[in-house]
């Protein structure tokens, strides 16, 4: 594809783990409207869990968390009681008759590897005193090299953790200097090697372009120093730079950031090199071993998206503990407040910590299921999707006709009311999405680049 094609459709879109996505959020959904959701919620049904680990020993200054930096563990022990108050508060709203059941289990940041190994027991048993963890259920944890200790990755297998995300992003000293994460190859090969010890058998690395100083030849490399560690997965995310919402991004030297011409070459090269080791594409930004879960989910056509990006979690209801975290219900979203005092404040006076949300109507939830099918399978029939809802197809005559306009540049083919990404076109997928989008202001800078 012509570079001036990348150009034209490398705009700032959401990366649709939501519809509608979390910017048009309100205060119209609060605390009460989130408490009366977890009542009605059925317990036939699994639920999944996310919980927001706000803490990092010292900032990655590519980073878009919410997170808070400290060296001394009192803060971070303080959080733990809060969250632990708002495990049992939350979890005391669903149904009393019955015990929940649950198929997934996230713990994100920050860096979960922040939290001492017995406050990570504490918080298990928390909720397995008030859930029960179904034996094939996915628990997982999202971890920094640097401070997964021997004792916390003990921790993790006493808690019954299956799988671990661990956050490499580039092995080149160079880049990692620029960006404030310096960690070894070796240090990585060690944490890996005790998880597998310990039977946390599910691998996944988080890899990064765009960064500053990154080259295409330089993040071959990594990518063929990451291979040799033999994960199932890997995620690959384009380095969003948004220095107006992200203070610490200002560290970064902005002169040494590639254009648009060097990301897309770094995203193609490391496309073309996983592929070639074995690994295949998932949905926009995941790859996966053919064996592997996710793969195999998304050659069913059972691939999900969250929050957490593209999962085999298909568990109608998620909810989030831990600031920021934002709960996915059948009735709708709901978020924390993102201010860590804020949030434990209110936790801790025995109130909702939530801050916004929205509730979802019939028409979002069409168009999040036509959205959800182009982001994981990057391919679409909208009138299936409209005839399980109950309507024709015609009301998406105008949003077809949109993606039709895209053909003639090699994005998309429509046949009808089926639209499918060609090969060129899956790092555009969401620029096809944004067409059903009818919350998006085009001219809204607060999202990421498209790649």
């Amino acid at each position: 594809m012509q570079l001036a094609l990348y150009e034209k459709y490398d705009l700032r879109l959401p990366r649709y783990t939501s519809y509608p996505t979390a910017p048009h959020f309100s205060a119209s959904v609060n605390g009460k409207v989130f408490e009366s959701w977890l009542g009605d919620l059925d317990p036939a049904q699994p639920l999944s869990l996310y919980l927001h680990i706000p803490w990092c020993r010292e900032m990655c200054w590519f980073c878009g968390c919410n997170t808070k930096i400290t060296k001394q563990y009192d803060p971070v022990g303080n959080f733990v009681v809060a969250l632990r108050a708002e495990i049992a508060s939350l979890l005391s709203k669903l149904d009393p008759a019955h015990r929940f059941k649950v198929s997934h289990i996230h713990y994100g940041g920050g860096s979960p590897t922040a939290l001492k190994p017995e406050d990570l027991r504490a918080i298990m048993a928390d909720l397995t005193d008030r859930i029960d963890i179904l034996d094939d259920a996915e628990v997982a944890l999202e971890m920094d090299p640097r401070t997964a200790t021997p004792e916390f990755i003990d921790a993790m297998a006493d808690c019954g953790f299956t799988r671990a995300s661990i956050g490499i992003q580039d092995f080149n000293p160079f880049v990692q200097r620029a960006v404030n994460r310096v960690q070894s190859f070796e240090l990585v090969e060690d944490v890996i090697a005790r998880l597998r010890a310990h039977r946390i058998s599910g691998i996944n690395v988080d890899l990064m372009y765009g960064l500053p100083f990154q080259t295409v030849d330089s993040i071959i490399e990594t990518v063929d120093q990451t291979v040799t560690l033999n994960p199932d997965r890997l995620s690959v995310f384009g380095y969003a730079h948004v220095p107006w919402m992200k203070k610490h991004q200002n560290l970064i030297p902005t002169e040494a950031l590639p254009d648009t011409a060097a990301r897309w070459a770094q995203y193609e090269a490391i496309q073309t090199r996983l592929t070639s080791h074995g690994y295949s594409a998932i949905g926009l930004d995941h790859f996966a071993r053919d064996d592997d879960a996710m793969a195999i989910a998304q050659k069913s056509g059972l691939l999900h998206r969250n929050f957490q990006g593209y999962t085999t979690d298909r568990a109608e209801a998620l909810i989030g503990f831990g600031p920021s975290a934002i709960s996915s219900l059948p009735q709708g979203y709901a978020q924390n407040d993102p201010a860590l005092a804020r949030w434990q404040r209110a936790v801790e006076a025995g109130e909702c910590g939530i801050e916004k949300g929205i509730a979802v109507s019939n028409e979002d939830r069409i168009r999040r299921d036509i959205i959800n099918e182009l982001m994981c399978n990057l391919t679409v029939n909208v009138a299936a999707i409209c005839a399980d809802h109950g309507i024709s197809a015609d009301r998406f005559t105008w949003e077809i006709e949109r993606v039709r306009a895209m053909t003639q540049d090699g994005i998309v083919e429509v046949n009808g009311t089926h639209i499918t990404l060609t090969e060129s076109g899956r790092p555009l997928v969401r620029a096809v999405c944004a067409a059903f989008d009818t919350y998006l202001d085009h001219a809204h800078g607060r999202h990421s680049q498209a790649v």
